[in-house]
């Protein structure tokens, strides 16, 4: 009988880790999304769509489908997920892990400023500015007080509704995007200022990349706080702690 994975997915190393285990017949891997990208790209496992309803449904969603583990390879700003599911996997005894991501660390030539919420970018921001929030749709509401300045927020899907603010727009894209491409972009929209959520990885890091070469000052939001439980860096470990679990018979 395989071992039935449940893959809280939304990170590179979701996929990465779904590549992993999409051959190896020891498991049975779901993947779920929560639904804050309309149009998630494939993985090459079973995928399921949309939150569970609760806490309530959490638990009976794993135990009636017979769930041997969770692995929470969700983002690294997923925090009321990760949180969740850590704290359901300890009640009910089931083996969980989360996968994440080492945080940005600043190079030489950085221009970087650290805050604990969306809030607190305007005092970093003087009025005028053009600002590039590379944070997505769910927290735009949190830059609701950066009125004077122009805003451009990026997204991967197109909104449902018009910029909630009189200020600001919104930009479509899917990454990845390469340095060069992110350079041409902010030289085109005039950026002065780049807000991200550091939530760290290769890939996403171009834009920070094309901010240092251009000298431009990035803002980074503090990530939430860790769940109690036990964490790896990579696809690659999680791996590891997967076999372990399947030979002790977990």
């Amino acid at each position: 009988m395989s071992f039935k994975v449940l893959l809280l997915a939304g990170s590179r190393e979701a996929r990465d880790l779904s590549g992993l285990l999409c051959n190896d017949t020891r498991f049975d891997v779901v993947a779920s999304f929560a639904g804050v990208t309309r149009e998630p790209l494939d993985l090459p496992v079973a995928m399921r769509r949309g939150g569970f309803g609760g806490r309530d449904q959490y638990i009976a969603y794993l135990q009636d489908t017979h769930i041997n583990c969770v692995i929470d390879a969700s983002h690294p700003f997923a925090a009321k997920i990760s949180m969740r599911s850590a704290d359901v996997a300890k009640e009910i005894g089931m083996p969980h892990l989360q996968i994440l991501r080492p945080e940005w660390k600043a190079s030489v030539g950085d221009k970087w400023v650290f805050i604990d919420k969306e809030q607190d970018a305007e005092r970093h921001i003087p009025l005028g500015a053009t600002v590039f929030l590379a944070t997505g749709r769910q927290t735009l509401q949190g830059f609701a007080n950066l009125t004077g300045r122009r805003i451009i927020c990026r997204q991967i899907d197109v909104s449902e509704g018009p910029f909630p603010f009189e200020n600001g727009e919104f930009l479509i894209g899917r990454p990845p995007f390469s340095v060069e491409d992110e350079m041409s972009l902010f030289v085109k929209l005039e950026v002065d200022f780049l807000v991200v959520k550091n939530a760290g990885g290769s890939l996403s890091a171009s834009k920070l990349v094309a901010a240092r070469q251009m000298g431009l000052p990035v803002i980074l939001i503090n990530r939430p706080a860790n769940p109690d439980c036990e964490r790896v860096q990579s696809a690659e470990r999680a791996m590891e702690w997967l076999t372990e679990h399947v030979t002790c018979g977990s």
